[in-house]
This record gives structure tokens, sequence and C-alpha cells, in this order.
């Protein structure tokens, strides 16, 4: 397939869907969990940011990489070289994820609790929530009706206003710093293994994820500016996708040291980040600072709403054509409108444990896909590499469950033996070491088989 527009790009084309990228994945959870980090490691908030810039920003980086290396267009094509169905199962978890479980209700969810809630009387805040939720569904289903109107309303509009809001709020920390951050205490869990814990933070953003979800609307974007072809499509992906996470680790890095500045001042928070964003704002600009937080997350959460419901929409119309994109599109919003009346608390406590079970998988099938030109995505390197992912993965899932479940005694007795047995356990990580020896044992069968390609 020949390009349909053969000139280079311009530096406004790239910078015009490195914008969108960035909107796509900054959402408010990119605003809140950074800056909770930031109050959780303290004193210790440099180990624990390059942790979460390893998680946060180099995975969803190398994940929009893998979808330009492999030439695929998304979550079915990454995981495809294991099969058909074990690819439908996995779009289907990652979407439910992305889309009404967990993240697209919480992108209403957080605007409301930090942005707005503030403003309203404990006695209407159901009653406001239902409403604000209500018309952000409503217009997150009208922003992205019409694919071919996404990159407009995401990389020139939308976003631009956004970033010169957070210029604002970040220039105000600059000039005016709530002290220094060496100085303070920091939190039992991050006085010894502050990287690792700020790298499991960064699963909270779904940032790796979305990257591979994202890649159907990111391919589309590109397909519009005349770049057809696989090879100019996914260069032209790569290059937009390093504009966009420099900028979102610039933004973390910032937020970072906001939170453990702000321990000078105030408690730590107990919801993520998000009263502390609002008292950051508040000791800064007063009411007016309030204001300016319910607009720019506002802003964040329904661009980002936008990235994912139209992501969810476009592959589930293409795997499961039984319904249409805009019958995708109005189901997704809807069950996320039901979803976010819950809470945002119950959405974070229940994403913990799932998000726990598939980044593994999401890290090890963006590893495989980057390094796919090596064994041809030959089948078995796939095939062992999930499954010794798959039993750790479980265990680290049901080590994040809520007491009411990870405190059963048998399940807890499970738990305990199998951190006794892998490296790593303790720290949500056990899973790396035999997804090392899976992926070792599946070269050493493809080298053997004369290099046949599954």
């Amino acid at each position: 397939m020949k390009d349909i527009n053969t000139k280079p790009l311009s530096i406004k084309q790239y910078l015009i869907i490195g914008s969108m990228l960035f909107a796509l994945f900054f959402g408010a959870g990119n605003l809140i969990f950074p800056i909770h980090l930031g109050q959780l490691s303290g004193a210790n908030w440099v180990p624990a940011m390059l942790g979460f810039l390893a998680s946060g920003v180099l995975l969803p980086l190398l994940s929009v990489l893998s979808i330009s290396i492999s030439r695929a267009k998304g979550v079915y094509d990454i995981a495809k070289p294991l099969g058909p169905v074990f690819a439908i199962i996995f779009l289907v978890l990652v979407h439910s994820t992305l889309g009404p479980l967990f993240a697209t209700p919480r992108t209403a969810s957080v605007n409301f609790t930090v942005g707005i809630q503030p403003f309203i009387p404990n006695h209407y805040i159901k009653l406001a929530m239902f409403i604000f939720t209500a018309l952000f569904f409503i217009a997150t289903f009208y922003l992205s009706y019409r694919t071919s109107s996404i990159i407009d309303n995401l990389g020139k509009i939308l976003n631009p206003l956004f970033l010169a809001l957070l210029f604002l709020a970040f220039l105000l920390a600059f000039l005016h710093p709530m002290g220094a951050a060496s100085a303070q205490p920091v939190t039992q869990a991050y006085q010894n293994q502050s990287f690792f814990n700020g790298f499991l933070q960064g699963y909270n953003t779904m940032d790796a994820l979305a990257g591979l979800a994202f890649g159907v609307t990111v391919v589309s974007a590109v397909n519009q500016l005349g770049k057809t072809s696989p090879k100019s499509n996914a260069k032209v992906t790569a290059r937009a996708g390093l504009i966009s996470e420099a900028l979102v680790g610039i933004i973390y890095i910032i937020l970072i040291w906001i939170g453990a500045t702000s321990l000078n001042l105030f408690k730590i928070s107990t919801d993520d980040g998000g009263t502390t964003f609002n008292q950051f704002m508040g000791h800064y600009l007063g009411i007016t600072g309030h204001a300016l937080l319910a607009t720019l997350m506002t802003l964040t959460c329904v661009t980002t709403a936008v990235g994912l419901v139209a992501a969810f929409a476009q592959d589930f119309h293409e795997h499961f054509p039984r319904f249409s994109y805009h019958q995708w599109l109005a189901f997704n919003c809807f069950v996320s409108f039901i979803i976010a009346n819950e809470g945002l608390s119950l959405i974070i406590t229940w994403s913990t444990p799932v998000l726990m079970f598939l980044y593994p998988f999401a890290i090890v099938l963006i590893i495989l896909a980057l390094c796919s030109p090596l064994f041809k995505k030959d089948r078995n390197v796939y095939l062992f590499t999930i499954i010794f992912t798959l039993i750790p993965a479980f265990f680290d899932m049901l080590a994040a469950f809520p007491p009411v479940i990870s405190n059963i005694s048998f399940i807890r007795n499970l738990i305990n033996a199998e951190q006794k047995i892998l490296p790593f356990a303790s720290i949500g990580m056990d899973w790396v070491i035999p997804a090392i020896v899976g992926a070792i044992i599946g070269l050493i069968i493809y080298k053997t088989s004369g290099h046949k390609k599954a």
C-alpha cells in the first residue's frame, strides 16, 4: 500500500499527533497519582519518581512503539501470535478495564470528586454527581461520535487549553515553593523500596494498557494525514509517541516534586492525591484556584474519556460487528455512567487487583512485540512466556484484593506460600523471573525447530 500523501509531515502535524496522544494518555489519574506518590515517598521522592517514570512513561512509550514495530493495529494484533481465542480474551479484558469497568468511569468520578464536589453541600452530593456524570458522558459521546473529528477535538482544541492551565499552576509552585522536599520523612513502604513501590504506583495510570488500546485510534488519525502504508504509519506513530511521553514525563516529575514539598503544609491525603491537588491550588489562588482546578480536571478527563470510549467502540465493532461503532459507544458511555456513580474509592479499590493481574501480561506482550523481528513472532516464545507469567500474576491479584477477600485463611495461606517460593513476591514483581525463564525456553524451542514461523 502506498501513501496518499508522499510528502514528509510537517513539524506542526507531528505536534498535533503528539498532542492528541498526550491527551489520550493524560487523564485525571495522571494528575492525582503522582502528586500522591510525592507525599508517600517524601525525602525519597527521586527513586520513587524513577520507578513511576519506568511504568508510567517508559512502558506506555514502549506500548506505542510495539504497535509501530509489529505493525499492529491494537490490542488484538499484539496478542494474536498466541491465537485468536487468547487475543479476543485479552482484548475484552483490557478494554473492559479501560472502558466501562474502571478507567472510563474514573474519568468522571475523579473529575467530580476533586474538581466539583468541594463546591457542593453534602446533602446534594449524590444528586450533583448524578447530573454531572450524565452531562459528562453525553459530552464524551458527542465528541467521539465521529472518529474523523477526534484529532481536531483533542489535538488542536482541548489539549492546548489544558496545558496552558497546567503551566499556570506549575509556575506558581516554582515561584513560591511550599518548602524543601528532601527534609520530609517518608512512609514505611518507601524507606527501602521506593523505586519498586513507585513502579507499582505507575500501574494505576493504566497507560501501558491504554497505549495498546489507543493503537487503532492513532493509526486511524495518522491515516487521515495520508500516511497509509504500514512503514510510514509506524514511523509517524513512533515519533509522535516520543513527543507525547516526553511531555508526560516532565509533568510527572513536577507533580511528584509538588507532592513531596506539600508535606511542609499538608498531611498525606487518603484519596490518592485529589485532596492534595485541591489544597495546592487553594493555597496559591484560594477559591479561584479551586475553580481553575475544576476546569483543569474537566478538560483532561473529557479528553481521556473520548479516547477510551472511541478505542473501545472501534475495537469491539471490528471484532463484534453485529453492533455498530455508535452502539458500542453508547453502551460504554451508559455503563460507565452507572459505575461512576458508585464513587471513586470503590473504583480504585477494585481496579488495583485487576491491574496487578493484567499489567504483567501487558508488559510481557509489549516486550515480545518489540523483539518479535528477532524470532518472527514464533508462537512458542509467546506461549511459554505467557504460561510462566500466569501463576505469579494471579497471586499478585489475590494479594491486592481488599482484606475481605485477601485475608480469607485459605487465600492468605496460598499467598504466603507463593511469596516464600518466588523472588520479588513481596514487592509484587514475582512474575519477572518466571517470565524470563519462559521466554528462554520458548527461544530454545524456536532455535532448535529450524526457525519456523508459527
